[in-house]
């Protein structure tokens, strides 16, 4: 659980970002990295679902994308865990591609073109490994 929750921990896997929030329903979870010298917000979204240590979801959007910051805009993602200490299994999906814009594109970057999922989820496992 504190490997996706912890900001020390995300940045070891998320490309550098930090997560920034209070960790409750309704609050905001940004992803954020210094980027060429200042503080950056690269995805933003808002805590939908949360039960620590099993459940964490959330929406996301690319704050700088050319689409409408809306609601229909943005997409979902979803972590569960579930085992017991030292044996937890992470399942991640990501959904809400078939009313937001550009959603064919978003889901290929994320489930086909190798950009998405795969390579942060082998960096979330050699994370949770090393403690």
């Amino acid at each position: 659980w504190d490997v996706l929750v912890n900001p020390e921990q995300t940045k070891k896997y998320m490309f550098g970002c930090e997560t920034v929030s209070d960790w409750n329903v309704g609050s905001p979870l940004l992803w954020r990295a210094n980027y060429e010298g200042k503080e950056k917000v690269f995805v933003k979204g808002i805590i939908v679902g949360l039960q620590a240590s099993k459940l964490l979801k959330y929406t996301v959007i690319d704050p700088y994308a050319a689409m409408p910051d809306i609601p229909e805009n943005y997409l979902n993602v979803t972590y569960e865990l579930a085992g017991a200490e030292g044996q937890i299994k992470l399942t991640v999906t990501q959904d809400g591609f078939e009313n937001a814009a550009d959603g064919e594109k978003r889901y290929q970057d994320v489930y086909n073109n190798g950009e998405g999922w795969q390579p942060i989820l082998v960096e979330i496992k050699k994370v949770a490994e090393a403690g």
